[in-house]
């Protein structure tokens, strides 16, 4: 991933960001970052970046046509995410850093004494983002916050993959307290449950204690976890129809836009996914005006919403799948010793060997760290993956190897991986692919039948989706293309 800074103090913020873990992600090539000096474009001999303001008031403001040209110095026409740090933007968090990880090059914009010409902002500028409601002297410093938190999430960076998805702000929670040798210090132990080995005990009490302190010190995150959890218990009773709606609340993907009884409406903003589960067609109608506008799926349950759905959002039913899910408590056997996670130099090799979804989506598949593939004497042979919703699937054997076995190790090893991180396995699986729901079976998933999807005219380039079938379509020059996730 690439980080460019235009900024008036270059060695300011590399002298910052090239230390401990960001430092060394730099080194090794994982991260790159670039601190671009605004006044090497300023016109002016005296290299003067600065002039008074139009209808007066205090201070210098920064001027427009230095900034352009360095931005244009960086993007060579290619549409690159640009980020003006200002107080006046959107306030900075872990959602917002984890859809900024998904970038492969970002431009922090860092303003100075009273900001920036407005014509230059609205030019090159696409995020305004701030970090607090405070001001600062200059964009240097919030700008380097931001890389910091943006930077661990790019795969890699961290050498343990999951802490990123563990710690603070994850779920609505805040961390657990941690601890560290020796067992005693200044009169106060380790908690003796964190000296058992007992790694079921020890889930537990750190999930007690997150809550707790998220209690205690974020009241507000605090409820809206409660109202997660007690939502998710509810769905509980019907959860092979309901699993892909309780995990997307329980991993801090959805977001609850309607619940009341056994009516619900979620809605995953990153994935741009709505999960609908209703009693009757009249809530049905009713939930349906709540839906945000750049909806791209929809899952549901129920077979009289695929009316509804199609006719309010111009789609027609396509397929449909089974929902499956894993709920044993045993992991599975991974035969297959040598499974990897799968970096951008094997970016290309998914792109040919897996047509069903675009090649950007493969792209940011394997930046979110969620990709992962089965090596034979050092080659990649296959790999499986985890859709942006949650789901399992992704998955692809070379036909040489079709048959040995590494097709099942592969899914085995995600459902352990999702196993690891807390999550229920589950995923979709069209009726017709009958291999594929062998396989399942073979590895002890249930299948639940559920319902099936349509696309939208409305909404360029995307799919909406009536049941989880979780079936697009995209436009590939000009041309409908037909795309399954399997």
């Amino acid at each position: 991933m690439k980080f460019h800074i235009l900024t008036l103090f270059p060695e300011m913020v590399m002298q910052g960001l090239n230390t401990s873990i960001i430092g060394r992600a730099v080194e090794k090539n994982i991260i790159s970052i670039d601190a671009v000096n605004i006044r090497d474009y300023t016109t002016d001999k005296h290299g003067k970046v600065d002039d008074y303001t139009y209808g007066g008031g205090a201070g210098m403001l920064m001027q427009a046509q230095p900034v352009f040209d360095a931005w244009k110095a960086i993007t060579e026409g290619k549409k690159v995410r640009t980020i003006y740090v200002t107080p006046q933007g959107q306030t900075f968090n872990q959602k917002l850093a984890a859809e900024l990880a998904r970038e492969e090059e970002l431009i922090f914009l860092c303003g100075h004494y009273e900001g920036i010409d407005e014509r230059v902002l609205e030019e090159t500028v696409t995020d305004y983002v701030s970090i607090g409601d405070y001001v600062l002297t200059g964009g240097e410093l919030p700008a380097m916050v931001m890389i910091d938190a943006i930077s661990r999430l790019v795969p890699e960076v961290l050498h343990n993959e999951v802490s990123a998805e563990t710690e603070s702000f994850h779920n609505d929670l805040l961390e657990y307290p941690q601890y560290s040798r020796p067992e005693e210090w200044h009169g106060k132990r380790v908690p003796e449950v964190l000296l058992s080995g007992n790694h079921g005990k020890i889930v537990e009490w750190r999930l007690e204690q997150a809550k707790k302190r998220t209690k205690e010190r974020r009241p507000d995150l605090y409820k809206k976890y409660i109202q997660k959890e007690q939502l998710i218990k509810r769905l509980s009773k019907d959860k092979r129809n309901n699993i892909h709606i309780m995990e997307s609340l329980s991993r801090g993907k959805g977001e609850i836009l309607y619940e009341k009884g056994k009516n619900v409406l979620v809605y995953d903003r990153d994935s741009k996914v709505c999960m609908i589960t209703v009693e009757n067609r009249e809530m049905g109608e009713q939930l349906l005006t709540l839906v945000p506008n750049d909806v791209q799926l929809f899952t549901t349950s129920q077979g009289f919403m695929n009316d509804l759905i199609c006719s309010r959002f111009q789609c027609q039913v396509l397929h449909e799948c089974f929902q499956i899910c894993y709920t044993q408590r045993e992991p599975l056997s991974v035969k297959h010793k040598d499974i990897r996670q799968l970096t951008l130099e094997h970016l290309s090799y998914v792109q040919e060997h897996y047509q069903n979804e675009s090649a950007e989506y493969m792209k940011e598949r394997i930046l979110a760290g969620v990709m992962y593939g089965a090596f034979v004497e050092g080659q990649l042979v296959g790999f499986v993956g985890e859709h942006a919703e949650g789901s399992l699937g992704l998955l692809y054997v070379e036909e040489a190897y079709r048959g040995t076995g590494i097709g099942k190790s592969l899914e085995a090893y995600m459902i352990n991986r999702h196993r690891e991180w807390g999550y229920i396995p589950y995923g979709h699986v069209i009726v017709e692919n009958e291999i594929s729901r062998e396989l399942q079976e073979s590895l002890g998933l249930y299948l639940q039948k559920i319902i099936s999807g349509g696309w939208n005219e409305n909404i360029e380039n995307n799919a909406c989706i009536a049941g989880a079938t979780v079936v697009i379509f995209e436009c590939c020059e000009n041309e409908m293309v037909l795309c399954y996730r399997v």
